[in-house]
């Protein structure tokens, strides 16, 4: 049996664009995405907290550094600028490893900086 676990997390980056002419993605600044081991079209579920909206959409790598949290494409409808967002990612895992499985968190702060 599998287990479907949460894998990574960024917790409260905020939306810097949004842009609904765009094909479908959330782009996220490469350096959080790697802190946490998000991948590069990894499918993702995105909690608005401040709208109370989730939707699933997939990440792509923006660049180093920028601090770049871009709802694109139909996702520009779920948010606004300055809204913050929760960014979760799952794993299947062994029944086994799931009881000692612990995923990556990254607190996000000011200007999207990890905490």
């Amino acid at each position: 049996m599998t287990i479907t676990l949460l894998k990574s997390k960024l917790h409260r980056i905020k939306v810097t664009e949004a842009k609904l002419d765009y094909t479908g993605s959330l782009t996220i600044d490469e350096d959080l995405m790697d802190a946490v081991g998000m991948y590069n079209y990894e499918k993702l579920l995105v909690a608005n907290v401040d709208n109370g909206e989730r939707f699933e959409t997939y990440a792509m790598r923006g660049p180093r550094g920028s601090g770049v949290c871009c709802l694109n494409g139909a996702a520009a409808h779920k948010g606004k600028v300055g809204d913050l967002l929760i960014v979760m990612t799952w794993a299947q895992v062994a029944e086994e490893e799931a009881k000692t499985f612990v995923p990556k968190v990254g607190i996000i702060g000011e200007c999207n900086r990890l905490v």
